[in-house]
């Protein structure tokens, strides 16, 4: 749990250099150093589950502590280059704590809190010699050494997802690590690490003196928090095990403030040591998650989700969370939820579904009876696929306008990104068969939707989208900029154009191509 100047995180951040897949981060370091002993030494980042958050915290604890030489490890990182790389190396006192470890058993707080404090002094006793008396401040003992400490405090928030943390508990919480960190002689620096910003909970001026850096506001340190473009490419070509494109296709979609592609570490790392691309990040936790979240307040957000599922980005100001909330009541507070989680990816005003690994979840959450007459039309895609596949056309434009009559706000659409939901949501059963993409390069411009089959039996399916003009245009228009390109190594091509008027007529038109 603690470490005062052990070599715990300094074997745990060789290990970590030692891995087949290691990304130097060590300029993160010369980022933190300038903190220390100012005003700005109180520092808090949280990013969501596997964004790298332990294995830098180790690597600041192993750099700072004076306890053990650690030339070793950072003479050959990137760190080593710089000019003070010596300044800082080795020259702290390090308290490392990782509050998500918990005592066996651990079914109440009092069990919890006590089990951190127990370590603490513990270290303290060990290394200082002082004895702590029951019920005396730990802050107390630590003026009594007459030194000072670095702090290094991974997963602060851990004890919020435990059932047994009430709004007692959580403020109790909280009082304990501002006495043990506010205000106090011996804080060198603090560095803090949590997937929840602390002002979703921290309700007045306990830690009002940590700066935070999230999914939503960083623009400091979002470059060592995930994998960049850049970095990603590099680790293709050394594994040589799945390309750039792919790993692209199914986890880029995050940015960093200035715009280049994040990755999450943990999916690219699984699909470069077993050599497939599949949904690693989102199996490692509760992605019900997200339709909690939304659930919170379906008549809201169902549009929001709806629109991103169909690819068109949904803008809004993110506000983050006030100080004293808990519950998630309003369309903001659950977007920006959703996006602190890495659910959603932000970026200029503009919050979307990251990548294919997160949207076939949330193809999921559309199918929750939750979502109401959503899931109803949802329950229909099968048919409409169908129906598709067959050209019975007369069918799948009943089917449509069928949809577009239903007493759902947001889909009385009048252009044709609101068309482009209703398309998504009565194909969303496509998507277990075919590789859909929205606005998908090919030939001499845009198709409206390709449907790259996944079987080499199925047709692909070319869709294009008309409103206030005809589907024989449509198809027309496939042919005229020559969209079945993408699509030519297919046996067989769909050409399907889908239209509606003013008087919420739709048509649709159906042509099969055969490939010799």
């Amino acid at each position: 749990m603690h470490c005062l100047d052990t070599n715990g995180p300094l074997i745990l951040f060789q290990q970590s250099v030692n891995s087949e897949i290691y990304v130097d981060k060590s300029l993160l370091i010369e980022e933190i150093s300038p903190k220390i002993k100012t005003g700005n030494k109180y520092i808090c980042v949280t990013r969501p589950r596997r964004f790298g958050k332990t294995v830098n915290a180790n690597m600041l604890a192993a750099y700072y502590t004076k306890g053990f030489d650690s030339h070793t490890i950072f003479d050959g990182l990137a760190i080593a280059g710089t000019k003070n790389y010596q300044t800082h190396l080795n020259r702290y006192h390090v308290i490392h704590m990782d509050l998500s470890r918990r005592p066996d058993p651990c079914d109440s707080y009092e069990a919890y809190i006590g089990y951190v404090k127990f370590q603490l002094t513990q270290d303290l006793e060990r290394t200082y010699g002082l004895h702590a008396p029951e019920g005396v401040p730990i802050h107390d003992i630590l003026m009594e050494t007459g030194d000072t400490f670095v702090f290094i405090l991974d997963e602060w928030d851990s004890a919020f997802h435990e059932t047994f943390m009430g709004q007692k508990e959580k403020i109790h919480y909280l009082k304990f690590l501002k006495d043990l960190l506010k205000d106090q002689p011996y804080v060198d620096l603090a560095y803090m690490t949590g997937v929840l910003p602390i002002a979703k909970y921290s309700s007045g001026s306990e830690l009002n003196m940590f700066e935070e850096y999230s999914f939503i506001n960083d623009n400091v340190y979002d470059d060592y928090f995930g994998f960049i473009g850049d970095e990603v490419k590099a680790l293709c070509q050394k594994t040589q095990k799945v390309s750039y494109e792919e790993l692209a296709d199914w986890y880029d979609g995050y940015r960093t403030s200035n715009g280049e592609s994040l990755f999450n570490p943990r999916s690219v790392i699984n699909a470069l040591t077993r050599g497939v691309c599949l949904n690693y990040w989102t199996e490692t936790g509760p992605m019900n998650e997200v339709a909690s979240c939304i659930e919170h307040n379906v008549d809201e957000v169902r549009e929001d989700v709806v629109r991103m599922v169909a690819g068109n980005p949904v803008r809004i100001r993110l506000e983050g969370y006030s100080a004293s909330q808990e519950q998630m009541t309003t369309r903001n507070e659950i977007l920006s939820a959703m996006t602190v989680y890495g659910f959603l990816a932000y970026h200029n005003g503009e919050l979307c579904i990251p990548n294919r690994e997160l949207m076939e979840k949330y193809e999921t959450v559309l199918t929750r009876t939750s979502m109401g007459e959503v899931h109803a039309i949802v329950g229909k895609s099968k048919e409409i696929l169908k129906a598709t596949l067959d050209e019975d056309e007369e069918n799948v434009a009943a089917m449509l306008e069928e949809v577009h009559d239903r007493e759902i706000p947001f889909l009385n659409y009048k252009d044709e990104n609101s068309l482009s939901c209703v398309i998504t949501l009565c194909y969303l059963a496509a998507r277990d068969d075919y590789h859909v993409e929205r606005e998908a390069k090919s030939g001499k411009g845009y198709c409206d939707y390709l449907f790259f089959p996944r079987r080499p039996e199925l047709p692909a399916i070319i869709l294009e989208l008309k409103a206030g003009s005809t589907a024989e245009e449509a198809i027309q228009q496939i042919k005229r900029k020559n969209y079945c390109q993408k699509a030519k190594a297919c046996s067989e091509i769909l050409l399907v154009g889908i239209s509606y008027d003013e008087n919420k007529h739709h048509a649709c038109r159906i042509e099969r191509i055969v490939n010799e």
